[in-house]
């Protein structure tokens, strides 16, 4: 993935250190470190907390744009929408369950609590989505209400 750099470019650009990040997620500075080398997977809950800290789409922090900001994003994800999402861009594709958990190497299980709105996306299998199939990680989360990088969803 793509969001280390642009995570460790946006707190210097504003003179931040690791540790005053560390404190608004409420986690170890040694933690946010190896968030921004990208040595452990940032959880989508703190992504978004930076994004809104930050004033910055998912989109531009994935660098799937170069869109900073959308009009009228909300700052919450909404899991129920981002399940219908999911749910309905599945089955325009034609997709299975199980043929979209093969896809991103995840089980049907896990594929079935995100489209139920149980689970939030985990951030590998949003970026894989969202790469792949050139869908806006911000309209899929319930962010912004039009897909910004692809007509049809």
């Amino acid at each position: 993935m793509n969001y280390g750099a642009k995570l460790k470019e946006l707190r210097e650009r504003i003179g931040l250190s690791l540790i005053d990040i560390s404190k608004i997620l409420n986690i170890s500075d040694s933690l946010y470190s190896r968030y921004e080398k990208e040595n452990q997977t940032i959880p989508i809950k703190h992504l978004n907390t930076l994004c809104n800290y930050y004033d910055v789409s998912l989109d531009y922090i994935f660098e799937f744009n170069n869109e900073k900001k959308y009009n009228n994003s909300i700052k919450e994800i909404d899991l129920i929408k981002s399940g219908n999402r999911l749910k309905n861009w599945r089955k325009e594709k034609k997709f299975t369950q199980d043929k979209l958990a093969n896809e991103l190497n995840i089980a049907r299980s896990i594929v079935s609590k995100y489209e139920k709105g149980e689970f939030i996306i985990a951030t590998h299998t949003l970026y894989e989505i969202c790469k792949k199939y050139n869908i806006s990680a911000d309209y899929l989360l319930g962010r912004i209400d039009t897909n910004t990088l692809k007509k049809d969803i």
